[in-house]
């Protein structure tokens, strides 16, 4: 892809991010690689970095006039910075990814298409991790929060806590939001009656840093925002087909 992009970006590529200062320039690197030849932007919301995150973030836009950063002043959250993505793409197709270097942005393209192909019917084409690199209880947590979640809302997805995803921006801002919204985006689509595609994709080692998202400090959230999204599902209304007659 050209750096002057007259015709604006054909996707977004979403990567929310807190205290991620070594991880940005190698990723940054891959997603290019990945999208070459494609017209496309990378937004990374920093969410109230105190690292050197932000200034890492200035340095790389200087090299690609494709990189946008976008920031919080403080820090609200991984759907919070999801959200603010969202309204600052400016490309009709979205893809997202974590910030920590262990989504492969090698499987983007793969997304991409399977979005375009399955098009209008599908929202959304969710990456599913196989061989994950996190601890053995990071593993446990991830089970027993898809197993609770699968059993309750029914979404088909066994795996929802992947970063890699692609859906059209327009669905996105339609879903209701909350914080805790990207874990749930799977059940949410369904819910606005469309389907969902699997990919499965390779996870990777955190090259650097550690992990800025618990286990037993968002259990009780989860448990409540689980309860929210089945009553969000069971009120949903169906939209009255309209002709004049």
């Amino acid at each position: 892809m050209s750096d002057d992009n007259m015709n604006g970006p054909a996707v977004s590529v979403i990567v929310p991010v807190r205290n991620e200062a070594e991880n940005i320039a190698p990723l940054v690197a891959e997603i290019a690689v990945a999208l070459a030849g494609r017209r496309f932007e990378v937004i990374y919301v920093n969410d109230g970095s105190t690292d050197g995150t932000e200034a890492e973030l200035t340095r790389l836009k200087a090299l690609h006039p494709w990189l946008r950063q976008v920031r919080h002043a403080r820090s609200c959250g991984q759907s919070a910075a999801l959200r603010t993505g969202m309204r600052a793409a400016r490309a009709p197709i979205l893809v997202t990814l974590d910030g920590d270097g262990q989504n492969d942005p090698a499987f983007l393209p793969k997304l991409i298409a399977a979005l375009e192909q399955g098009a209008p019917r599908v929202g959304l084409i969710a990456g599913q991790r196989v061989g994950r690199k996190a601890s053995a209880f990071k593993r446990f947590q991830s089970r027993f929060a898809n197993t609770v979640r699968g059993a309750i809302l029914r979404d088909g997805t066994r795996d929802s806590g992947c970063g890699l995803k692609a859906f059209p921006r327009e669905l996105g801002l339609a879903l209701p939001y909350f914080d805790g919204l990207h874990r749930f985006l799977p059940a949410l689509v369904r819910r606005e009656g469309r389907d969902i595609g699997y990919i499965d994709v390779v996870d990777r080692p955190r090259a650097h840093g550690t992990s800025n998202y618990g286990f037993w400090d968002r259990l009780w959230i989860g448990i409540l925002d689980l309860a929210g999204v089945w009553w969000l599902i069971r009120r949903k209304k169906r939209v009255p087909e309209i002709s004049e007659v």
